[in-house]
């Protein structure tokens, strides 16, 4: 199965960490990026699901549009599902920047669209 990291600038620079599964690209908006130090939790907000394909986008989105700004590849590659429930997926990257196992995390305090995103340690 295919990741895809985008770097978006729209309003705030953020990254958009996307997973297919299910037949889409599970998405979340990371602010601070993608950790790559076990130990390290970053916010991921949930956002809508995107179609396949999307992940070999980057352009501009036009102004006015949802997302409006400049779209480009940070990171893309392949992962292995370890475990999927609805609170956790735990997941083995391998990217060109990003390697190794990972861990989204719903962040039940924070509220429904709200996970942490975190580099686990390795088995």
């Amino acid at each position: 199965m295919k990741f895809v990291v985008q770097k978006h600038y729209s309003k705030k620079l953020h990254y958009d960490f996307r997973l297919e599964m299910d037949g889409v690209l599970k998405s979340w908006a990371v602010p601070k990026g993608i950790p790559t130090k076990e130990g390290v939790k970053h916010l991921a907000v949930q956002v809508d699901d995107h179609e396949l394909g999307y992940e070999d986008f980057e352009g501009e989105i036009p102004e006015g549009q949802y997302g409006a700004g400049k779209v480009e590849i940070w990171d893309k590659g392949t992962y292995e599902l370890e475990s999927k429930k609805d609170y956790k997926i735990v997941f083995i990257l391998h990217g060109e920047k990003l390697k190794g196992r990972y861990t989204i995390l719903k962040f039940k305090k924070a509220g429904d669209k709200e996970w942490l995103l975190f580099k686990s340690k390795e088995i």
